[in-house]
Parts: C-alpha cells; sequence; structure tokens
C-alpha cells in the first residue's frame, strides 16, 4: 500500500453520494474525486489534509456527484476532468435534481476530457482511466496499483442503476466484465456505500456471478 497516499471517504448529501479526497503527503497535492454536495464539508477536509487542491476528477456527471463542483471551484480555481460523452447529463445536472426534489447548481465547464487509455497523476500515484459506460455514457474508473474508483459502476454487494436517462443495460454487462478482470487485491472506492475489493465482489456480488477470471488465470 502507498504509504503517502491519504484516501478519505466523504459521504455528502441526501443522496449519501461518495465524495473521496485523495491527498499525496509528499508533492502537497489533493484531489476530489466526484464532489457532490456540502461544498464546506469538503474543503475542510482538503484543509485538514495539509494539501493543496490541484484538481477535480469526476467519474460521471449525475447531479450528485457533481453538485458541489461550482461552489468548490469558486474557492479554488483548479481543472475538471470529465468524459466529454458525459457533458449532456453534467450540463443537465440542476434540472435532473429538480426532478427528485433536490437543488444542485449547475457545474462550470469541465476543462480536461478524460480518455480510454489516458494516465493521470497525483504526485507519484498514478491511475489509468478506463472508459466504463453503461450507469452513464461517459462513465470511467480510475485504476491505481491500490485502488480503483469505480463511481456508480460496482458496489458492494450491488452495481449502479441502468433504468436512468441515458443508461445502457448492455454496455453495464461489458463494463462490469473489464472492470472483474482487475487485480483482486485492488481497494474499490465507491460513488455509494462502503468500499470493497475486486476479490470480494468477484466472490460475493450476484451481478459478477460469472464475470470473474478463473483463479489461476
Amino acid at each position: 500500500m502507498t504509504v503517502s497516499l491519504h484516501v478519505e471517504q466523504l459521504t455528502v448529501g441526501p443522496l449519501e453520494e461518495n465524495c473521496w479526497l485523495l491527498a499525496d503527503a509528499v508533492s502537497g497535492t489533493a484531489v476530489l474525486v466526484d464532489p457532490g454536495d456540502e461544498p464546506d464539508l469538503l474543503l475542510d477536509a482538503v484543509a485538514r489534509s495539509g494539501c493543496t487542491l490541484s484538481a477535480i476528477w469526476l467519474t460521471h456527471a449525475h447531479f450528485d456527484h457533481v453538485g458541489a463542483v461550482a461552489a468548490v471551484v469558486r474557492a479554488q480555481p483548479v481543472p475538471i476532468r470529465l468524459h466529454a460523452l458525459d457533458l449532456p447529463l453534467y450540463r443537465m445536472a440542476a434540472t435532473a435534481a429538480m426532478r427528485f426534489g433536490l437543488v444542485a447548481e449547475n457545474p462550470p465547464e469541465p476543462t480536461i476530457p478524460w480518455n480510454e487509455g489516458n494516465t493521470v497523476r497525483l504526485g507519484e500515484h498514478a491511475f489509468d482511466v478506463w472508459h466504463l459506460p453503461g450507469h452513464a455514457p461517459g462513465h470511467v474508473a480510475l485504476v491505481g496499483s491500490d485502488y480503483c474508483i469505480s463511481g456508480d459502476l460496482l458496489f458492494e454487494g450491488s452495481i449502479g442503476r441502468t433504468d436512468l436517462p441515458l443508461c445502457d443495460p448492455s454496455a453495464m454487462q461489458r463494463s462490469l466484465g473489464r472492470l472483474a478482470s482487475l487485480s483482486p487485491h485492488l481497494q474499490v472506492l465507491t460513488g455509494h456505500g462502503r468500499s470493497t475489493t475486486i476479490e470480494r465482489e468477484c466472490a460475493q456480488n450476484p451481478f459478477l456471478r460469472g464475470l470473474a477470471r478463473p483463479v489461476g488465470s
């Protein structure tokens, strides 16, 4: 496990979305992954880490994952990374929240697009960008040596919804198959609920049954 990387789960908003704070003690830099709500709480967590916020990384653009982006960027202007295929959802965040009887602020335009095969770094910690659509057309996972940030693709014992606008159940199955091929030791930082591991989900999650590689393959 990479000791200099501080990983903190910050569960925010009425939908109990997980924003993840990654802070690298060596470089003194931090990122917020999916800042969905309660921007003051998120900014306080960054300040407590002793690191400087350097970017916002978005796994996808549903309103509960982007609702605090505008306020965070007003306080600390940093680049925003999002896959271009999720721009329609991103630009309709406030409208989507209203359908649930909730309030969210439309975020500013993203700065840098994710693309399959990109590698992004926080200090010396590298994360590969995997485009894994299904829950959202531009959904990505960020895969590092110890962690997989799965967004709303994979949860402990479950998976993300495929009945929302722009979801694609067939694409979801293909994306889950790719995720199941990851190293079993990886800790999965999920968009809702508790973190888990690839090994645990391949063994126990009914939605991954039959998708995992045979042991030793």
